[in-house]
């Protein structure tokens, strides 16, 4: 029996589907010995350390969950999201700082769905997304499935520029172009780690708004800070109606449960309680009430801690480590988050180099993944949210080992 080609079926935006750096990754990074080792030391994937929950509290809130609201958990639940969780998400939104309405959250599997449903319902074939330079390759994932076209802004060590935001703006006005929505992560960004600083946040909005252009806010990472809170929230600072704000439990609780949330303006948030429930009819409810019994019944604030103080570890043995091995390359010295991007020589190839690095034991993310135009081919990403402390030191040396041998 032949298999049967149906490419020539596909729609047309099929073909901007392409397979992610960072997943194609993970069938080789999660090989393991026989005694459970790694075989290969991940640096790559931006994972949570969820090891630091307690699954037995879980295990007991479930339980509790099914023994009082089982009906209800296993049931249907609306387009818009539970409502107790959606209360509990503005008190977590509190905690930054951010007086969020609850009418106005929808909660998504995932704050990636709802970045696919802002863009399924803003974007049309040509339309401009702006993103930082390098921007999150989950983002530019979604956007180039919709045919949009991404234009990177100039980003230094303190994010977004907002000279040359005014500038890009002004270009493609320019000739024509419709900008749909500026996306940006401004708090310990991924890939970089960079914090935007408060002024700057301040200028970016004052830009957007000058030319109606939406702000859409993700920060999965606001509340990983190791020392001192990032500076208020883009949607804190600015006109609400100007600015969708994406959350997630994906880095502050468990991946697993696939639960964040879009906070938006009224006229957004009615058509993408819609998108919502065309693409999933709705969000899990189980995983909700789970999620909204585990912040009833557990002191979350001091998990938050305990994951503050296990990422704090390993980013100090991570930027301890690259100065002992590779003292002459650039790299961000985060404040929270996952990740520190490093700056490589000239003459070496982060996506070229992979392969060699992967068979001496190590993975990173290449640089290429995180630009749309081919760029980053000198850069890399590497993450310091999973691996242990012990494993982070050696992935460096090598990763040092591999950087100086390549060709």
């Amino acid at each position: 029996m032949t298999n049967k080609d149906w490419s020539s079926r596909f729609a047309h935006r099929a073909s901007e589907l392409k397979e992610s750096e960072v997943r194609a990754l993970f069938a080789v990074v999660n090989r393991v010995n026989e005694d459970g080792t790694p075989q290969v030391i991940s640096l790559a994937g931006g994972m949570p350390y969820v090891q630091a929950l307690s699954t037995d509290i879980i295990s007991e809130v479930q339980a509790r969950l099914l023994r009082e609201k089982g009906g209800v958990a296993l049931q249907y639940g609306g387009g818009q999201g539970n409502d107790t969780l959606r209360k509990q998400i503005t008190e977590i939104m509190k905690v930054e700082g951010i007086k969020a309405d609850v009418d106005n959250i929808v909660v998504t599997t995932g704050s990636q769905s709802g970045l696919d449903l802002l863009s399924k319902m803003f974007l049309d074939r040509g339309n401009v997304v702006l993103v930082e330079s390098p921007s999150y390759v989950g983002a530019l994932g979604v956007f180039k499935s919709y045919q949009a076209d991404i234009e990177h802004v100039y980003t230094d060590d303190y994010g977004m520029n907002p000279e040359a935001l005014k500038a890009k703006i002004v270009e493609l006005e320019a000739l024509g172009k419709r900008i749909k929505f500026l996306y940006i992560v401004p708090n310990f960004s991924n890939p970089t780690g960079y914090v935007l600083p408060l002024e700057r946040r301040k200028q970016i909005i004052d830009i957007a708004t000058e030319h109606d252009i939406l702000i859409v806010e993700d920060d999965p990472y606001g509340l990983l800070y190791f020392d001192e809170a990032p500076p208020a929230s883009m949607i804190s600072l600015g006109d609400t109606e100007n600015i969708v704000y994406l959350g997630s439990f994906s880095k502050t609780f468990a991946p697993g449960f696939r639960t964040g949330w879009v906070h938006a303006p009224k006229d957004i948030k009615r058509l993408l309680v819609l998108a919502n429930e065309a693409a999933v009819l709705s969000p899990s409810e189980f995983n909700q009430l789970t999620i909204s019994e585990y912040l009833k019944h557990t002191d979350w604030k001091a998990q938050l801690n305990t994951f503050r103080n296990i990422y704090r570890d390993r980013r100090d043995v991570m930027l301890s480590a690259l100065d002992d091995y590779l003292p002459e390359l650039k790299k961000t010295k985060t404040a929270g988050g996952f990740f520190t991007w490093l700056q490589l020589p000239e003459h070496v190839n982060s996506k070229l180099m992979l392969p060699q690095a992967v068979e001496h034991g190590v993975a990173y993310t290449p640089g290429t993944a995180f630009y749309a135009d081919g760029r980053g081919k000198h850069e890399l990403r590497l993450s310091f949210s999973y691996p242990t402390t012990d494993y982070i030191h050696k992935g460096i040396k090598l990763l040092s080992e591999t950087i100086r041998n390549y060709k």
